[in-house]
């Protein structure tokens, strides 16, 4: 067969049978060391003092274990979600020393000796906090993965307002009032896939109203 006669079918072949024929070698069989994952029986922990929901804890932890991941894993606080883990999502939002933060992107370390609130230590099943509450009433969740989340970040943006902390939203520096377009803004960094978005606006607006009265 001359290199004319070569059809697309014949070089698959071809290749494929020279891929097979070709010994493999021990050292492809195991991945580099400098890609393997690190051990973690020589890893230094360190000591990390936190309160949590109102609650002091001691935790040993890896220095590179995230805030996120010293909540679920270690203290098993499970509401705050690990969604993109990137920081985009906010599913992961919780208050560190009354600010809401994301976070995945935070090293537990950076946190010592400070207070951090998640979605546990709003409310209870029984006494709820008003935001949960708000948003059972509208409806302001569907698959629920980024609720506590939104909740967390909610309660914090009306604190933010009523502190007068402003935002790209804000039409006057020395005014800041609550309005749909500045919890619009202020909210956008939690994503709902569900895309409940007027819902938890009207959840928003109702825990701010019963705030004002």
């Amino acid at each position: 067969m001359t290199v004319e006669q070569w059809t697309r079918r014949h070089i698959l072949q071809g290749s494929a049978a020279a891929a097979a024929a070709l010994p493999v070698a021990k050292e492809a069989q195991a991945a580099p060391a400098s890609r393997r994952p690190i051990r973690k029986e020589g890893t230094h922990m360190t000591a990390v003092g936190l309160t949590v929901n109102g609650r002091e804890v001691h935790l040993q932890l890896d220095p590179r274990t995230t805030l996120l991941d010293a909540l679920r894993e270690h203290l098993h606080l499970t509401g705050t979600k690990k969604g993109c883990d990137h920081g985009q999502c906010g599913a992961c939002t919780v208050m560190v020393e009354g600010r809401r933060i994301n976070s995945c992107l935070t090293l537990a370390v950076m946190h010592e000796g400070e207070t951090v609130t998640t979605i546990e230590g709003l409310g209870t099943p029984d006494r709820l906090h008003p935001m949960q509450r708000a948003f059972i009433t509208h409806d302001g969740y569907q698959c629920g993965y980024c609720t506590p989340g939104q909740i967390c970040s909610a309660v914090a943006v009306l604190e933010e307002i009523d502190a007068g902390i402003p935002s790209h939203a804000t039409g006057d520096l020395d005014d800041v009032a609550f309005s749909d377009a500045e919890v619009r803004e202020r909210m956008s960094g939690n994503i709902c896939r569900c895309a409940a978005y007027p819902n938890i606006i009207a959840a928003i607006r109702e825990v701010a109203g019963e705030k004002k009265a």
